[in-house]
């Protein structure tokens, strides 16, 4: 899909896409201090301003990545007018795009829609390697971008590989499991893009392939942390599962620039569907 027909899509595949990729428990991982922002506030951002910004497309206080890389869009400060203004110049007038960490829009703006999701961060997770999992890189992404389509766990584009590591497992030489590295925000890394092929459940292929993602990410001193839709509780229960305990409720919305004719900034790419529900 070229970048022109991606920044296409309506704007209702962005929002459910947007859900999936971000896409309860009682137990709370405990509290960032009152007086300073936790950096997984606004993890896009912090990932775009620092180990990403060699793939960020920025004006000012705005930034986002390519559109055939991730739909993420973020703001430095989403209270700040000045960062709304920067946004505005970076999309254009009239664009619908997907942003996170952000709670009210200002005046001129229009939320198209929102969702609500948690973040889920590493305090018990067992990681190891996974001595049959393989390196997965572009030439691989034919094959991994069918397995999306089949499984749907969120959003992966044609550079999604570009992000960090990325590993899979195949049977008789055909791809069944996938996991990899999404945002990466500085000390901090996201495990995405989960998913076991329909024919090969049950057999814990993608919880293998979550605790070896995560031994890398360890590895380099970095504490893995993920995404899920709110209303998917099954994936949370299975996060909860393996050492995953809930941080915050996060918001994500489809904002509209002022001005313009109307257009969707094409951050999407698939159809939805239920995130990473394979750990």
């Amino acid at each position: 899909m070229s970048t022109a027909e991606f920044r296409a899509r309506p704007a209702a595949f962005q929002l459910r896409r947007l859900r999936n990729a971000m896409s309860t428990s009682v137990d709370h991982a405990p509290p960032p201090s009152p007086t300073e922002p936790h950096i997984l506030d606004n993890a896009a951002w912090a990932a775009l301003a620092g180990p990403h910004s060699h793939l960020a497309e920025r004006v000012g206080r705005a930034a986002r990545y390519p559109a055939d890389v991730s739909p993420f869009t973020a703001l430095e400060d989403p209270t700040d007018p000045r960062a709304w203004e920067d946004l505005a110049t970076l999309v254009g007038p009239g664009a619908v795009t997907p942003v996170t960490a952000v709670q009210t829009v200002p005046v001129g703006w229009q939320v198209e829609q929102s969702g609500e999701g948690v973040q889920m961060i590493a305090t018990a997770l067992y990681a190891e390697p996974a001595p049959e999992a393989v390196r997965l890189g572009p030439a691989d992404v034919p094959e991994i971008l069918e397995l999306i389509a089949l499984t749907r766990p969120g959003p992966f584009l044609p550079r999604t590989v570009e992000l960090g590591t990325y590993l899979g497992i195949r049977d008789h030489g055909r791809l069944i499991a996938l996991a990899g590295e999404r945002l990466r925000p500085p000390g901090w890394t996201e495990i995405s893009a989960v998913c076991s092929h329909p024919d090969h459940r049950g057999r814990g292929l993608a919880t293998r392939l979550v605790r070896a993602i995560a031994a890398g990410i360890r590895e380099r001193g970095d504490t893995p942390f993920l995404h899920a839709a709110a209303s998917n509780t099954h994936a949370i229960r299975l996060y909860e599962s393996i050492g995953f305990t809930l941080r915050r409720r996060t918001r994500f919305a489809l904002v509209r620039a002022p001005g313009g004719q109307l257009e969707t900034q094409g951050r999407d790419g698939q159809e939805a569907g239920q995130p990473e529900e394979e750990a």
